[in-house]
């Protein structure tokens, strides 16, 4: 494989051996995205001299004898971090000028572990769609089609990953936006548990930077291998330094096993609120089979496991809740009297969403009062379970969809068409209480499109959804780079 596609735990071996130098690994990135990125653009806000320096200044450091995590590893950011120096826009045209005066933590955390940041990665308008498009930077294509999308709101960083544009990228998830397009683009993510990691910085632009988290919002790492994954958790995860007054080493309990045959895995396709296409069912099944080759103790029901449908109409209430803060007046006027109008008998996710965003505080804390006995569910669940495996979207990556009103979008599913916004559910299943998911590569539709998988672990369990990846990338294989 060539070096753009190495991993960064190979590139830091080689840069470790004097194999080659960061300065060399960094021109090689540069010239790739110069030669590819136009016809995918997922980079959105080249950073290209600083990187050279800031790859010069990495092998000065090696050279004194200096070893850090990431040293010399080229990088990318999603947009919506907040890198001094660099526009952040969100997608929106308002801002298309706003330039932030500091770094996010997490760009100040990979910059403090020697890594090279290339630039920025596109994103969809606002950071709110399962694609990555805007009319500042225009449309990220997947890699493996460029007619269908890379997901969003990730979507630049999966297509930048799949496509050989550094090794690593950071992104966010609030509603599959890490898994979607890692999914999407056959790499590798990683949804942390809620808390686990601090996200200041990362903030709608000229909105100030402060130590507050979103309610079911988290950042991650992406990567094309489930141990480039761990890696960059490593660096990234802790809680923000402005909290405690220093900063603060967050250690982890270790995986729950060291070998597949251990895992206790609950196996799940179907959804009571919309159906799994087929091609993402078979890549649950290729996992499924993997771990019953593997000697795993596999279920495929278990009554410990919270209710599906409740579970994601609290997470589209929660959902629209989050997001209700930012939409105009006007519009939030026109939503109340809709709201109102609806029937009590409707318990469609449509509805669950309307809901969510006129609800009142007391309201809020209602569904918030169910979410608590999720979430105990969810404990409950995790002494008889190491792990659930479960689709991430009910399809592959779909053609792109830019009909402005996403309301009137529709998703095909095996030739049947369902709300756009319904594929949520999935994602919003461990969104909703909290928990790590790591999303990882599953095999190819017939079509040849990526399908991927998350595995979902328990509460501050990172590494045991992580470990469970990358056992899984032994058995059946992981990232491959499109043709």
């Amino acid at each position: 494989m060539e070096r753009n596609f190495q991993t960064a735990e190979e590139l830091a071996a080689a840069l470790r051996a004097g194999e080659v130098t960061s300065v060399e690994l960094t021109e090689e990135a540069i010239a790739r995205i110069e030669r590819d990125d136009k016809a995918i653009n997922a980079i959105c806000v080249p950073d290209f001299d600083r990187a050279r320096a800031a790859a010069s200044a990495a092998d000065q450091a090696r050279a004194r004898g200096e070893e850090l995590p990431l040293l010399g590893i080229p990088v990318t950011v999603k947009e919506s971090y907040n890198v001094a120096g660099l526009p952040t826009t969100w997608g929106l045209p308002l801002h298309r000028n706003y330039m932030p005066a500091e770094d996010a933590v997490q760009v100040s955390r990979l910059k403090a572990a020697g890594a090279v940041v290339l630039g920025k990665t596109n994103v969809p308008i606002g950071l709110q769609d399962v694609q990555s498009f805007n009319e500042i930077y225009g449309t990220t294509n997947n890699p493996w089609d460029h007619g269908r999308t890379a997901g969003g709101s990730s979507g630049g960083s999966a297509a930048a990953l799949a496509s050989g544009f550094g090794a690593l990228s950071i992104g966010s998830d609030i509603a599959g936006s890490l898994r979607t397009p890692a999914h999407f683009c056959g790499v590798y993510a990683h949804k942390p548990t809620l808390g686990l990691a601090s996200a200041r910085g990362m903030v709608p632009p000229t909105t100030p930077a402060l130590p507050a988290d979103i309610d079911l919002a988290v950042v991650g790492p992406m990567a094309r291998t489930a141990r480039d994954l761990t890696l960059l958790l490593d660096v990234m995860a802790g809680p923000d330094p402005l909290t405690l007054g220093v900063a603060y080493d967050l250690a982890l309990p270790p995986a729950r096993h060291e070998r597949l045959c251990d895992f206790r895995v609950l196996v799940l396709d179907e959804h009571p609120l919309i159906p799994t296409g087929s091609a993402v069912r078979a890549g649950v099944s290729r996992v499924a089979d993997a771990l019953v080759d593997s000697g795993a103790r596999v279920a495929r029901h278990s009554p410990l496991l919270p209710d599906l449908t409740e579970a994601a109409m609290l997470y589209m209430q929660l959902l629209s809740s989050s997001v209700a803060a930012r939409i105009p007046a006007e519009a939030y006027e026109q939503l109340r009297i809709h709201a109102a109008g609806l029937s009590a008998d409707d318990q469609s996710l449509d509805a669950a969403r309307l809901r969510g965003v006129v609800s009142s505080h007391r309201e809020w804390i209602g569904v918030n009062d169910r979410r608590e006995l999720h979430r105990h569910r969810w404990r409950q669940f995790f002494a008889e379970f190491d792990a659930v495996v479960c689709p991430i979207t009910p399809t592959p990556a779909f053609p792109h969809d830019h009909t402005p009103d996403p309301v009137e979008r529709r998703l095909d599913i095996d030739g049947v068409e369902y709300p756009y916004f319904d594929q949520l559910v999935w994602a919003g299943l461990p969104t909703m209480p909290g928990l790590p998911a790591t999303a990882v590569p599953a095999g190819r539709s017939p079509e040849g499109l990526p399908v991927g998988v998350q595995l979902i672990g328990p509460m501050f369990e990172d590494r045991t959804p992580l470990r469970l990846a990358e056992l899984l990338e032994q058995k059946i294989g992981g990232f491959q780079a499109p043709k």
